[in-house]
């Protein structure tokens, strides 16, 4: 049996691996706890384990990295993990034999692949998303792909099962808000703040004022990332998110104690357990707060 059968519908959908995590998040009242690593960093011998290890320290996703040569949205932490994963020649169908292998021991955790948009026309996108779905991968975020250049691409993805995760900025109008939405499917990453990942200036009440703005456009589950460094900052916009993502502060980890990789799975799973224990802390009384997560999403059509 295919690594990827069983267990959602034709472009997503309520039975999606994606769709009954968010569901079960929502019924818990609890707030998803999303990690990011780079494939193949430090090593891609590593990545299987590093990525059990996450979901052994709360992950309800992951996000796999596929490394890339210019990452042009990534900071410095995640630039340099990109080059040690090229470095030992991880490449896109690499990545996939890893989600599959992970896939043997957890057929529950949702893993979304983050990267960029070419290694995905050079393996040529029909074949791409046939083994994406066939590994056990459920969404895509593909930093580079402009909502308007979309509907020539995910329709494809979407065919497979495929989830098409999108990135809102802070300066996304109202419009584009609608318009991002409108192609997206699984739940939507809000990027907290200006700049690169791992960025240091997060200002909570602006992320909380733009969340009330994005939730009047859509229906879909909002996560937030980019400057969550720690437990504190998770919990603030644990506040708010219906996720929240960490990548920079792991990937830091890795870097760290890359040349004592046997440690790396019992720091990156202390380090995202006090995260989740951060998050589990927070009451589930806020879910009802009328301008942070409304139990009742709102329509498509508002």
């Amino acid at each position: 049996m295919k690594a990827g059968d069983g267990r959602r519908e034709t472009g997503g959908g309520k039975n999606s691996r994606l769709s009954m995590t968010f569901a079960r998040l929502r019924a818990q009242g609890r707030t998803g706890l999303i990690p990011y690593i780079t494939a193949g960093d430090p090593h891609p011998r590593h990545t299987v384990a590093l990525m059990h290890a996450l979901v052994e320290g709360g992950a309800d996703l992951v996000e796999l990295g596929v490394p890339f040569s210019d990452p042009m949205a990534d900071g410095p932490v995640i630039q340099r993990a990109c080059e040690r994963a090229l470095a030992h020649d991880t490449h896109l169908r690499q990545v996939l034999d890893q989600v599959a292998q992970f896939r043997r021991r957890d057929p529950h955790t949702p893993v979304i692949l983050m990267g960029y948009l070419n290694p995905i026309e050079t393996m040529g996108l029909g074949d791409f998303a046939r083994r994406a779905r066939d590994s056990g991968v459920d969404g895509v975020l593909i930093v580079d792909l402009a909502a308007e250049e979309a509907p020539e691409l995910t329709p494809a993805l979407k065919a497979e099962g495929l989830d098409c995760i999108f990135l809102l900025a802070p300066t996304s109008t109202v419009p584009r808000i609608r318009l991002i939405a409108g192609e997206s499917s699984g739940y939507l990453y809000y990027v907290s703040l200006k700049g690169v990942t791992g960025a240091r200036t997060l200002d909570v009440a602006s992320v909380k004022s733009r969340l009330a703005e994005v939730r009047a456009c859509t229906e879909l589950p909002i996560a937030v990332g980019f400057g969550v460094r720690d437990a504190k900052t998770a919990a603030a916009l644990g506040r708010m998110a219906d996720a929240v993502v960490v990548g920079s502060a792991l990937v830091s980890e890795i870097e760290k104690f890359k040349s004592r990789p046997a440690v790396l799975p019992r720091k990156l799973s202390a380090k995202l357990r006090s995260m989740r224990n951060a998050l589990d802390s927070l009451p589930a009384s806020r879910l009802a707060s009328p301008d942070s997560r409304p139990l009742t999403p709102v329509p498509r059509s508002l």
